[in-house]
């Protein structure tokens, strides 16, 4: 039976998952930023990343605990609206952090803001995830989730720019100085946003509860970890996001490296990394819908140009230099088809954009200048929907246990903050160097590449059909 999905309530709800791209996106501007004006190595930098992401990891513990004492799921408690409100506004006190911090020129403070900021995003994560799949048709979840992907994509593109326009528009032409204080202004007006969309969520119409019953956390761990595809999913996971983060966090001090690229220069090239997953998501979006072969194969050419454009547009209005990023429409071919070439199969997708993802990587190393800054900012296509897939693969057959598999996969999203900082520390002079670092990246997706190939094979063995496992959770 199909239920008619609240428009008004859904709108509201993925509304939340821009902030999430807003402010992960974001942290590749502050990184340089602070680099710079502390004196930071490379490897402390990526610490930034490291105590964001790894939040995800410890909200997620912490609910785990908090729900096996009291023996009840705290959302099933508390409800999905005040876990969404009270998630919000934990991430309201960590912007809070950024006035001391900046004030102050503390980095411990300013990591301790974006952990408490992440620490609420833990919450807001695992409450919108499974309201999204059942407000509307639970055999259409994962389309629903792949437009609030298309909405967070939106944040990552407009987030660095705007982050950055902050901080460098208040600089002085040819001034070497960088003013930390400005930093306060961007966040400080995303924690009213939190502020303003907690209330706004305390007394919307988003559903309080789920309509199935949802299971308690963390009784099923052990029983849900012998299954293959979990254990190998949450190790995927883990690698996909860090090289999908670490190759974008330290695209700035590469191309300092290469080109020479000051600090207020590299928010085009990190919001063009960022729009890539938009461009991606939106390119395998138009198998999704309920519309005719001939029509889907249409949308499916026009849809990411249309996202590029978007990227376009923003950086014109911030008044960057576009005829740069016009070479750029070749490798937007490319990943149309790689697509194609994959006829929508998450086994074919994960393997040939594993396959690309380590060719781009290669390039990179190996090239110079703005060649192999795009052959880096190739990866965001490349990476886009490897999320959707590695879930798909992760939580197939699993039934009854799908929402404790899905937990533990939110769990590894951790991995965007060790492999960044493995990477950054890799960077150092006496070591790899910036540039070699990336081999970091090549050996995610070599595994990610096993990853596809091994679950395949386990989920053959299991006689699971994929084609029955359509609820997605998008990242």
């Amino acid at each position: 039976m199909n239920k008619k999905i609240n428009i008004g309530a859904f709108s509201t709800l993925i509304s939340i998952f821009f902030f999430w791209g807003f402010v992960a996106a974001s942290n590749d501007i502050l990184i340089p930023v602070f680099k710079k004006a502390l004196s930071l190595s490379q490897f402390e930098s990526q610490l930034i990343s490291l105590a964001f992401y790894i939040a995800y990891t410890v909200g997620s513990l912490m609910y785990f605990g908090i729900s096996s004492i009291i023996k009840r799921d705290i959302l099933n408690l508390i409800g999905y609206r005040n876990g969404l409100s009270l998630g919000l506004l934990i991430s309201a006190l960590g912007t809070l952090l950024f006035i001391p911090a900046s004030n102050n020129e503390s980095f411990p403070l300013l990591i301790s803001g974006l952990f408490i900021v992440g620490l609420g995003f833990s919450l807001q994560q695992i409450a919108a995830n499974p309201l999204a799949i059942q407000m509307g048709d639970p055999s259409k979840g994962n389309m629903r989730l792949s437009l609030a992907g298309g909405i967070n994509n939106v944040g990552t593109t407009i987030g660095p720019v705007i982050v950055s326009f902050a901080i460098f528009g208040s600089l002085n032409s040819g001034s070497t100085t960088l003013n930390l204080q400005a930093v306060q202004t961007p966040y400080l007006f995303l924690g009213a946003a939190f502020v303003i969309a907690a209330v706004v969520f305390k007394f919307s119409s988003v559903p309080d509860r789920l309509t199935e019953k949802n299971e308690s956390g963390g009784g099923n761990v052990l029983a849900t970890l012998k299954y293959p595809q979990v254990v190998l999913g949450m190790i995927a996971i883990f690698l996909y996001v860090g090289v999908e983060v670490s190759t974008a966090s330290n695209l700035p001090e590469f191309m300092k490296y290469e080109l020479g690229t000051e600090e207020s220069g590299v928010a085009p090239f990190v919001s063009l990394f960022w729009a890539s997953l938009m461009i991606g998501r939106w390119t395998s979006a138009a198998g999704a819908f309920n519309i005719s072969k001939s029509l889907k194969s249409i949308l499916g050419f026009v849809l990411p140009f249309v996202a590029f454009g978007i990227f376009l547009f923003v950086n014109w209005i911030a008044g960057n230099e576009m005829s740069q990023f016009l070479p750029y429409i070749a490798l937007v071919v490319l990943l149309i088809i790689a697509d194609k070439s994959s006829k929508g199969n998450p086994v074919n997708q994960v393997m040939i954009y594993s396959a690309f993802g380590s060719i781009a990587l290669v390039v990179g190393i190996f090239s110079t200048g703005l060649v192999s800054v795009f052959a880096f900012i190739t990866v965001g296509l490349f990476c886009s929907t490897l999320w959707p897939c590695i879930f798909t693969l992760g939580i197939a057959g699993l039934k009854d246990k799908t929402n404790t598999a899905s937990s533990l996969l939110i769990m590894m999203i951790m991995g965007g903050g060790f492999i960044s900082t493995i990477q950054g520390a890799l960077a150092s002079d006496n070591l790899l160097g910036i540039q070699h670092s990336y081999w970091v990246g090549v050996c995610c997706f070599a595994y990610l590449f096993f990853f596809a190939f091994s679950v395949n094979r386990t989920l053959k063995k299991q006689g699971v059909d994929l084609a029955s496992n359509t609820d997605v959770i998008s990242h």
